[in-house]
C-alpha cells in the first residue's frame, strides 16, 4: 500500500480579485488555484449598480448562488428567454450548460456567494457573444 499525503484543511480570506471572462471582478476564494480544491470553486461577487455580465455558460458544471445583499436580475435559457428576479436571501441553482446573463439594473450593489462544481476559477466559462444583444 502506497503512502499518500494526508488531506489538508485550508483557510483564506478573500483579498485579491481577478477579472472573470464574464465581465465581472471576483474576490479570490476556494479554487484549485488558491487551495488545491479538487471538485469545487467558491468565491464572492459584487455586482455594482448598472453592472452586467456577458452571456455565458459553464460547460459541464453546476452553479449555486446565495444572494447576501441587494437585488439583481438573471436572464437564462437557450435564447435568454427567461428572466429571474433575485434578492438577498435567495438561493439560485444553474444547471450545467445553461446560458445565462446576470445584471444589476438597481441603484445598490448586489453581493453573492457563488459555488461551482468546477475547481478552476474560470476554466469552464464559455462566452456566448451571439446572445448578448438579446438582453436590453
Amino acid at each position: 500500500m502506497k503512502d499518500s499525503m494526508p488531506a489538508e484543511c485550508r483557510k483564506l480570506r478573500p483579498g485579491g480579485t481577478y477579472s472573470g471572462k464574464q465581465g465581472f471582478d471576483y474576490f479570490e476564494g476556494i479554487a484549485l488555484e488558491t487551495t488545491g480544491s479538487q471538485a469545487i470553486c467558491m468565491h464572492l461577487l459584487t455586482v455594482p449598480p448598472g453592472g452586467r455580465a456577458r452571456a455565458h455558460k459553464h460547460e459541464t458544471h453546476e452553479t449555486a448562488i446565495y444572494v447576501l445583499e441587494g437585488r439583481a436580475r438573471m436572464y437564462w435559457g437557450p435564447r435568454l428567454e427567461h428572466c429571474m428576479e433575485t434578492e438577498a436571501g435567495d438561493m439560485i441553482y444553474i444547471p450545467a450548460d445553461v446560458p445565462h446573463l446576470p445584471l444589476n439594473p438597481y441603484d445598490a450593489p448586489a453581493r453573492a456567494v457563488i459555488a461551482r462544481t468546477d475547481p478552476h476559477e474560470q476554466e469552464s466559462v464559455v462566452l456566448l457573444p451571439e446572445l448578448d444583444a438579446l438582453v436590453p
